[in-house]
């Protein structure tokens, strides 16, 4: 019942105002953040500390301020985003290589997009349906909260994406037809004994290896796509197709691609990632050196 009064009497309303009066509220947040509500300070300062330890502390708290003036836009997009029109939407997502596109439908396969949380992620995933090939669909968990979880969900769909709960991935490319699929790949394993470790933004990282599995399971084209904020509320969009044959790929070529291009997106622009998320929660596991070479051998009986 709260959530349902929130939505409407005051989020919905909130987004139907210009973004030019809402960025001014978001002004107030980032006074907010960096002073009264120092919303996981701790985390965000230590996070940074780990992946610029060769910056000093003064340059290290510029980025921590950085994150919370970029958070507090983020946010207001976001509730932006719940009744934003389809063509302001298209107007604030420039696509730089539209002609990568054009090669994927061409290709015929099915195409697993991939990046992270950086810059407007929202963004992209309500505007994926207008901009790529094929029937659009996002993977992801669905949220605690029922009435939030239906209420984004809807609002994501308006423009042709399809959200799917993540357990059921598999049904997508079981279709006789060409799909593209969306997911958001550097969030904290669950279990660090089941991921790829690797090193990323300077320290040993357990990384999500659903990408290089999926795409070697249904043989799909693998794309990631670059965002950078051009200014408040402008974005760019770069595709750049890492692999339409993920079966001549050794074991993890794929998974160590797409990571490193999005630290290379992340050092470019390094206050626009989500470093509120406790991204380094796992432990290395004490055997990583033969817990490696199991899954490898795993991997390579299973696809090769």
């Amino acid at each position: 019942m709260m959530s349902a009064i929130l939505y409407y009497c005051v989020v919905y309303p909130l987004s139907l105002l210009p973004l030019w009066i809402l960025y001014r509220l978001s002004d107030v947040l980032f006074l907010l953040f960096i002073s009264i509500i120092p919303y996981r300070k701790k985390v965000v300062q230590g996070n940074i500390q780990k992946s610029f330890s060769d910056l000093s502390e003064k340059d290290q708290a510029v980025m921590v301020r950085g994150f919370y003036r970029h958070f507090s836009d983020l946010l207001i997009e976001s509730i932006k985003n719940l009744s934003i029109s389809k063509a302001e939407l298209l107007r604030r997502m420039q696509v730089i290589n539209p002609e990568v596109l054009k090669t994927i439908e061409k290709n015929g396969k099915s195409v697993l997009f991939v990046s992270g949380h950086f810059n407007n992620w929202e963004w992209f995933i309500t505007s994926q349906a207008m901009l790529v090939p094929f029937e659009s669909y996002g993977i992801g968990m669905p949220l605690s909260n029922g009435f939030w979880d239906k209420k984004l969900t809807e609002r994501r769909q308006r423009f042709g994406l399809n959200v799917v709960n993540a357990k059921n991935y598999k049904e997508l490319f079981l279709q006789n037809k060409p799909v593209s699929v969306l997911v958001l790949s550097d969030q904290a394993p669950a279990d660090g004994r089941k991921s790829y470790w690797m090193d990323f933004l300077h320290q040993p990282s357990p990384v999500l290896f659903g990408v290089e599995q999926m795409a070697n399971e249904f043989d799909l084209t693998v794309v990631y796509f670059t965002m950078k904020k051009i200014k408040r509320g402008q974005y760019s969009v770069e595709f750049n197709i890492l692999t339409e044959e993920p079966k001549g790929l050794p074991y993890g070529a794929l998974t160590e691609k797409h990571v490193q291009l999005l630290e290379e997106s992340i050092i470019e622009q390094p206050c626009n990632w989500l470093w509120s998320h406790k991204r380094w929660k796992r432990e290395i596991p004490a055997d990583l050196e033969s817990l490696k070479a199991a899954q490898k051998s795993k991997f390579e009986e299973k696809y090769r």
